[in-house]
């Protein structure tokens, strides 16, 4: 049986991992009965630790939120995981974070098991992190908004579209996406009654938040699935279809999914959908892609293929 002091951590660790634990359920893993259960529960909450208890047949132990954050209890994978975290977020595209998240990572490592620091250093020794170099968003800005979304409220903000002044947006937020190199808000826009697609980076100033709301049908069931397709083809001058002539997957490994939207026809095609600013760049990029492709549309991708196609041949001369 483990003594009281090494028991009661124990159990404030099974009851950070599970959200409910019936008093069987916790005496089973602690080995002691349901009584000594009651007494450890009592001696947490005397710690400060807000235990909370219901009584039946479903009842059981939860714990709660407190006024204070209590220390947590992570096993070995959990803080390594936490600690690669701290340093992603470090070097990440949330600004406002940095300094917390080295605070935080100077702290955890200085608990760490000599063997699970070991494990953190070999990591961060072998692995060199490139800055930034898209957009960051506030940390502040990314907090409201999730919290809005969470809780069904509305938010009121400056937005500035792509070559355009920023314009006062009203908005129910349904989530957001990150691409690993910008934000993405998802929202329904009450004044032009309609899905729409933000980039946090271009809010002005901090959103505020507005009314509740009912929340409506959402424009996808897989919010990344329709950020993709939004960023890949609709902000650009061109859209293009096409069939490719290998299988989704060995495609999926030459394009990024913030360029491309992708769906098998079988196992050997896939369809695949872009956009570009300029069909002759288009043209390029699919002559080196390495694989087999028919055009569906638009029409005009197909002559900007002739050309470049004719202008290789002639660079390369007559075959020897």
């Amino acid at each position: 049986m483990l003594e009281t002091s090494a028991r009661l951590l124990r159990l404030l660790s099974l009851l950070q991992v599970r959200r409910d634990w019936t008093g069987a359920d916790l005496a089973g893993r602690l080995g002691v009965d349901v009584r000594t259960v009651r007494r450890d529960v009592d001696k947490l909450r005397s710690l400060g630790y807000p235990v909370n208890a219901t009584s039946g047949v479903t009842g059981g132990y939860q714990l709660g939120a407190g006024a204070e954050l209590p220390p947590l209890l992570l096993d070995d994978d959990e803080a390594v995981a936490v600690a690669v975290g701290l340093r992603t977020a470090a070097n990440g595209t949330v600004a406002g974070i940095e300094e917390t998240s080295v605070r935080a990572l100077t702290k955890l490592e200085q608990v760490l098991p000599s063997r699970l620091r070991r494990r953190v250093s070999a990591l961060t020794a072998h692995t060199a992190t490139l800055a930034p170099f898209g957009p960051t968003v506030d940390a502040e800005t990314l907090t409201t908004i999730a919290g809005a979304s969470r809780d069904r409220q509305a938010l009121r903000f400056r937005y500035q579209a792509r070559d355009a002044e920023p314009t006062p947006r009203h908005v129910e937020p349904h989530g957001m996406v990150h691409t690993g190199r910008r934000w993405y808000l998802v929202a329904w826009d009450l004044d032009r009654a309609d899905w729409r697609t933000f980039r946090l980076d271009r809010i002005d100033g901090e959103p505020a938040l507005a009314a509740r709301f009912t929340p409506r049908e959402p424009p996808h069931e897989d919010l990344a699935v329709y950020i993709s397709r939004q960023v890949t083809s609709i902000v650009y001058r061109h859209q293009a279809r096409l069939v490719m002539h290998a299988p989704l997957a060995v495609v999926q490994e030459q394009t990024s999914p913030t360029s491309v939207t992708l769906e098998a026809i079988d196992d050997h095609t896939c369809l695949m959908t872009t956009g570009a600013e300029r069909l002759d760049v288009l043209a390029i990029h699919l002559a080196v892609m390495g694989f087999d492709f028919d055009v569906l549309d638009p029409p005009e991708l197909r002559d900007h293929l002739r050309t470049l196609g004719t202008r290789l041949t002639r660079a390369a001369g007559p075959a020897d």
